[in-house]
């Protein structure tokens, strides 16, 4: 009896090293992190007629927990956010990449660093991690949000060190389901508020018995200010 591919190339070694290609042209320690990634929280972000956010799903279920410690949405910049989907300790350390990446830009050219340029230095990273022996690639999909010259941007960098640019995406478990329906009802007129709205009704209609607005955190920017602002559970009603 012929045995599965996927066995086959355990047996021959294809999922040792990140650089070794399987015949049919994979990285399996590749596609082993993109499967980590599919593990941890949702996270929704917006590209809105007056700003950008991103609301996460923190999913918090051992009470003895103290929630103000578990942040799943990130400050890079003031006017730039980052969540993350994977291996939480493979995201710090990029997201402290990114936090020194604009600094260093402010202080160089005493400008905020664009969206994009940010992306592309970390996304540059996480591509060494797929090409040199030695290490393994981080686990992780970056989602970054963020303000440039007034205009509202939301990328999405994922575990090869590839990223693009979104009117809305997710990340973490359940993303093709949630991609589906942002599909379906995204408009590009949207507002910060229409659009959260919209957010929630996904959250709840996929979580089903388990949405607790209690376990959800929300970070936007507007374009008026270009300032971040937070909320965290039933205060995001409010909004």
């Amino acid at each position: 009896m012929d045995m599965p591919i996927d066995i086959q190339h355990q047996q021959m070694g294809y999922d040792r090293t990140a650089t070794m290609f399987t015949p049919e042209g994979h990285l399996l320690q590749v596609e082993y992190a993109e499967k980590t990634v599919r593990l941890g929280p949702s996270s929704i972000g917006m590209v809105c007629s007056d700003g950008v956010f991103i609301i996460a799903d923190k999913r918090i279920k051992d009470k003895l927990i103290v929630q103000k410690s578990t942040i799943k949405i990130h400050e890079v910049d003031l006017h730039i956010i980052a969540s993350v989907a994977g291996i939480v300790s493979d995201s710090r350390i990029l997201i402290e990449k990114a936090q020194i990446l604009a600094q260093q830009h402010r202080i160089t050219y005493d400008s905020p660093a664009p969206t994009e340029s940010i992306t592309k230095d970390i996304a540059d990273i996480k591509q060494q991690f797929s090409q040199y022996g030695g290490a393994r690639p981080f686990g992780v999909s970056l989602m970054i949000a963020g303000i440039t010259n007034k205009k509202p941007e939301l990328f999405i960098s994922d575990v090869t060190g590839n990223y693009l640019s979104f009117h809305a995406n997710a990340i973490g478990e359940n993303d093709e389901q949630i991609k589906q329906k942002l599909r379906e009802n995204y408009k590009q007129t949207l507002t910060i508020k229409e659009g959260l709205k919209l957010t929630l009704e996904i959250f709840k209609e996929i979580k089903g018995n388990d949405f607790h607005i209690d376990k959800f955190e929300l970070a936007y920017i507007t374009k008026e200010d270009e300032k971040l602002k937070r909320l965290e559970g039933e205060k995001i009603k409010e909004l």
